[in-house]
């Protein structure tokens, strides 16, 4: 039921409901999607305010790229962990019901596959792969965690720390902490998420772009749209005169150009929407 909603929201979603049928919808999602299965969002609720590691500063030193491994194979079991939530449910069941076409996220945590989601494009990557970048051969998260835990058997996990969304715990990196190298040509690993600073390949930039242009409307849930690659997605529907819904706890940068804003939780939203 909607009724333990806002009464304002329950109209909005009434509202949103009757706007979206029939339509061909593109939903896309952010951070606060996942912070009720226990992963920060940067910018809304239970944000993190540490600055993550760029692109640029990544390349810039094997003492950064120590840092991101040392802190991310420390935090990176919280995600690995991490379940679907309900809106991660009610977008699965959409898609299933055929109420949503296509998943756009910005996420990387790989959560919408684990809820059952299939028609989904991940526009900054998945923390669960590595990639080299001198020779491109990929790897899984597990595999890298094996190699860094044969090449520094000192560390050690804990339970009781802060993380970031990224997985990144905060401790104090070792001095002594060695990165692994590619098993293939020696070179540098690096997860295979697009970095803050860093260029979303083309291909899945052209990918996305065409999900939404054979859209009639774009849900956003959870994103407050900060990140241009988002942003641009959205512009793009309201230039193509398509219907924009957005769910977000918070002002966002589309707020001016959307049909339907409710402040309030995608969680709870979704759920009155799909489940």
């Amino acid at each position: 039921m909607i009724g333990s909603l806002d009464p304002a929201v329950d109209y909005a979603i009434a509202q949103t409901r009757q706007m979206l049928v029939g339509l061909n919808v593109v939903a896309m999602t952010g951070a606060g999607v996942s912070t009720d299965s226990g992963i920060p969002d940067y910018r809304g609720k239970g944000r993190v305010v540490k600055h993550p590691l760029t692109f640029d500063q990544f390349l810039a030193s094997r003492e950064n790229q120590a840092r991101y491994w040392a802190r991310s194979y420390v935090g990176w079991n919280r995600i690995a962990s991490a379940e679907p939530n309900d809106s991660h449910l009610a977008l699965a069941k959409a898609e299933q019901t055929g109420q949503i076409q296509q998943l756009i996220t910005q996420n990387v945590d790989g959560l919408h596959q684990k809820a059952g989601s299939k028609n989904v494009i991940e526009l900054h990557g998945r923390l669960d792969r590595v990639v080299c970048l001198d020779c491109t051969e990929s790897i899984s998260r597990q595999d890298m965690d094996g190699l860094i835990q044969a090449t520094n058997p000192s560390m050690n996990r804990s339970a009781d720390i802060e993380f970031t969304p990224d997985g990144d715990a905060e401790i104090e990196v070792p001095k002594d902490f060695r990165v692994p190298t590619c098993q293939n040509c020696n070179g540098r690993y690096k997860p295979d998420v697009v970095f803050f600073g860093e260029q979303i390949p083309q291909p899945r930039v052209a990918e996305a772009k065409t999900a939404v242009e054979r859209a009639e409307a774009v849900l956003v849930a959870g994103s407050s749209l900060t990140v241009n690659s988002g942003l641009r997605l959205v512009k793009q529907a309201k230039e193509l005169g398509q219907k924009i819904v957005i769910i977000n706890l918070g002002e966002t940068k589309a707020d001016n150009i959307a049909d339907v804003k409710l402040n309030a939780s995608a969680a709870d939203v979704l759920r009155a929407l799909f489940l």
